[in-house]
């Protein structure tokens, strides 16, 4: 069984530094696919209100025959249920599809404008109840920018455990990352292989032929190396079973240097200050 390392958050949890995501999974798709990575050895799961599966991902966790404290569990907050009620309501009914009562580490997904009902200032402020009763055992948010956490660091009394956003060779995010390096937020990447846009970067094949693996093991062991969290997803066996192939190398700092100097500034996603 693959090791996989786990990073400390800055409330004293641990989390998996490799999960495995089922975003755009079909439904359908969602349990078949989240037991085949079980199988394989991942233990964190990201999922979403937004997603529709999370209650595809709490029956294969079930069935998985894993004890639940085996399994990091990750979901988000849909972006129409930033009112305090709403956002009650919403965690409420995200455990009731997980068959849980409690989850892991629970996200504010987007940094909504208030237009859209609420602030997410007073959303957090709903999340520290859910992380003080103890049914989310750690929060954090999603496609913060640093102007962002600038408002929770002043005007809140948790720090996010993590900040999960888009990150990958051609999205490099120094400046969020720095942001999160110097409060102790842990940096969680989403499209970590650009949506396979980097996969035929002529850089990191080079990197890749030198330590017989694939562009796309070679771009996830970059996060690694650099100390994201990732979850790539797929809903094919032998592509679950490859991603997580990549504990038996490491990457020379030279070569983690080259594929950070690939950025391009480049999103894949909105932008969150534009959504």
């Amino acid at each position: 069984m693959t090791v996989i390392p786990e990073i400390m958050l800055n409330n004293g949890q641990k989390i998996p530094q490799f999960g495995f995501g089922v975003f755009l999974i079909k439904p359908e798709e969602t349990e078949q696919a989240v037991a085949s990575a079980l199988k394989a050895g991942y233990r964190h799961i990201d999922t979403a209100q937004m997603y529709g599966n999370e209650a595809e991902v709490g029956e294969a966790i079930r069935k998985s025959g894993l004890d639940r404290t085996d399994v990091f569990v990750t979901t988000k907050l849909n972006n129409g249920a930033h009112l305090p009620n709403d956002a009650r309501q919403a965690f409420d009914d995200s455990l009731k599809a997980l068959g849980f009562d409690y989850v892991d580490l629970f996200l504010i997904h987007w940094p909504v404008p208030s237009r859209y009902g609420g602030d997410f200032v007073s959303t957090w402020n709903t999340l520290e109840e859910f992380y003080r009763e103890g049914r989310a055992r750690s929060i954090g948010v999603s496609n913060f920018q640093p102007h962002h956490l600038r408002r929770l660091h002043t005007e809140t009394e948790i720090r996010p455990a993590v900040d999960q956003i888009e990150v990958n060779p051609y999205l490099t995010q120094d400046d969020v990352r720095n942001f999160c390096a110097e409060h102790e937020i842990a940096v969680e990447a989403w499209s970590p292989i650009a949506r396979g846009n980097a996969l035929q970067d002529p850089t990191i094949e080079a990197i890749a032929r030198k330590y017989g693996k694939t562009t796309a093991q070679t771009i996830l062991r970059w996060h690694i190396e650099r100390g994201d969290i990732i979850f790539p997803k797929s809903a094919t066996v032998a592509r679950i079973k490859e991603n997580i192939d990549i504990f038996d190398f490491e990457l020379s700092g030279e070569d983690v240097e080259a594929i950070s100097a690939l950025n391009r500034n480049q999103r894949t996603g909105p932008d969150p200050d534009k959504m």
